[in-house]
């Protein structure tokens, strides 16, 4: 026992450590700040050392542009704004948070997510707290703030131990993170950085937030259907009865009035399937692309659009018959409170967007991609080796950076065209990094509601504390590392496309 002990505090003076480490990073926007700085002082490092590669695609020799020249610096100070402005993933996240924020404030979501766990047979519970829990992601953040306590409280209601139903809600809300069945805010975001990344390549190169969506698709059941293995095999064993003080918190079954605000947002939603329908299934339909073709109408290229439409539409819909929505001033402030929550987002995508910029100008991102795509082509690694090492460094890396598009917009414009050059497509790498980006969420202190787990976790267990949410997620993370890589193997082998659009080779 003392034994058990003693490992347990080894265990939890690592995390400790490990805590404190990436707590002393700075700000991401400081970080990114740095980087920008970094580029500049490398560009002109190499300009003076004359590095040089040939590019793969056309044969031209490829110098590195000194940005502390004087051209270089006019072109900084003229293009610092426009830089900002057209950053790719700034844009599309507003219009997407724009429409889920109305479908969010008018109480849509939550009622969606409470109809789902609460009408669910025992027996299928776990899954559907874990399946409902990669769900929410669709909605940003409730997930964390809504489900996983729910989970807690559904749990002890049914005789079970309510910290073994926070776990299930947590592996799906966190360690699905990159599964769906619905596109979120954070496609868009990703595909944003993944385009602005293959541009330095290809400057016509365009990523589309459907990008990963076949493989989100599939990824989706086969999460959940792990989560729910390891909860009932692992986590649930290990937690036994629940034998601490009870807390008689009551789930709210759905009010008439909420039921009949479902029903007619249902209506709102199969209109707009109707008219997605009536659209593209003629050969001359309205919505189809270029000589008829599917995969370039403006569904699958203005995906945004009608993400944005058919949330809001459903959302205004739901909030007037609650009461919430009671003219346009209402649902107007509901946009904005949404806006509200992207405050810090909008700061960091100021200096990544200089620094994806100066990367870009300077052609360290071309000379690095082909230097490193060199390297990798005399290791021959083969596609499944040299993929799987990438996961293996994402995860890695969320365990001291806890923003996804954060890192992303650092590794994209480094590993997109490193990658391109190999013959991978910009959407693989997304896909890719989006497993590695997942499966550490689940133990990674850096996880910005780390410390509302925790909170959640003391409510019935007040001795639990970093180590004991540690512990019982380790199993879920090496569980969808395993799952997640066959997955992989499995579409890699297959060449399988990974969403509308978007196979695994240029």
């Amino acid at each position: 026992m003392s034994e058990k002990v003693k490992k347990k505090s080894f265990f939890d003076r690592f995390l400790n450590i490990l805590e404190k480490g990436g707590n002393a990073l700075p700000h991401p926007a400081t970080l990114f700040g740095i980087f920008a700085l970094a580029a500049l002082l490398l560009s002109a490092l190499g300009a003076w050392l004359g590095w040089t590669v040939e590019h793969p695609g056309t044969g031209e020799m490829i110098s590195v542009v000194n940005l502390f020249s004087k051209e270089g610096i006019a072109m900084i100070l003229d293009r610092m704004v426009e830089n900002y402005t057209g950053f790719a993933p700034l844009g599309i996240v507003m219009v997407a948070m724009l429409g889920i924020g109305i479908a969010e404030s008018s109480g849509l979501i939550a009622a969606v997510i409470r109809l789902l766990v609460l009408s669910s047979p025992k027996r299928l519970l776990t899954f559907v707290l874990v399946f409902s829990g990669i769900l929410s992601n669709f909605a940003s953040d409730i997930g964390y703030v809504l489900l996983i306590p729910l989970g807690g409280i559904i749990f002890q209601s049914v005789g079970r131990h309510p910290i073994v139903g926070m776990a299930a809600a947590f592996a799906g809300v966190s360690g699905g993170f990159s599964a769906n069945l619905i596109l979120g805010t954070v496609d868009p975001l990703l595909a944003g950085l993944s385009q602005e990344a293959a541009r330095i390549i290809d400057p016509s190169y365009e990523v589309n937030p459907t990008a990963n969506y076949y493989f989100m698709i599939v990824s989706t059941f086969l999460i959940a259907a792990i989560g729910t293995w390891v909860t009932e095999k692992i986590v649930s064993p290990r937690f036994g009865t629940y034998e601490g003080e009870v807390h008689h918190d009551k789930i709210e079954r759905l009010s008439s009035k909420e039921k009949k605000g479902l029903k007619w947002s249902l209506v709102v939603l199969v209109f707009w399937l109707a008219v997605i329908l009536v659209g593209l299934i003629p050969e001359d339909g309205i919505l189809r692309g270029e000589d008829g073709n599917i995969l370039s109408s403006p569904v699958i290229r203005g995906v945004i659009a009608f993400l944005f439409l058919i949330a809001g539409t459903m959302g205004v819909v739901y909030g007037a018959i609650m009461g919430k929505y009671k003219n346009d001033s209402d649902v107007a402030k509901s946009m904005a409170q949404s806006m509200q929550t992207l405050t810090t987002y909008f700061v960091l995508v100021f200096f990544a967007a200089q620094f994806v910029a100066y990367f870009k100008w300077s052609n360290l991102g071309v000379i690095l991609a082909v230097n490193g795509a060199e390297a990798l082509m005399a290791a021959d690694l083969g596609v499944i080796p040299l993929m799987l090492l990438f996961v293996i460094l994402s995860a890695s890396i969320n365990m001291l950076m806890g923003s996804a598009s954060a890192k992303w917009a650092i590794m994209a414009p480094i590993f997109v065209p490193m990658f391109m050059i190999l013959g991978y497509s910009p959407e693989l790498s997304q896909a890719v990094y989006r497993i590695g980006d997942s499966v550490t969420n689940l133990i990674s202190p850096m996880m910005s509601f780390f410390a509302l787990i925790i909170a959640y976790f003391n409510k019935y267990d007040n001795k639990a504390g970093l180590g004991t949410v540690m512990a019982t997620m380790i199993p879920y993370s090496i569980a969808f590392l395993i799952g997640w890589s066959i997955l992989l193997i499995i579409w890699l082998v297959f060449g399988l496309p990974l969403g509308p659009g978007a196979g695994i080779h240029l």
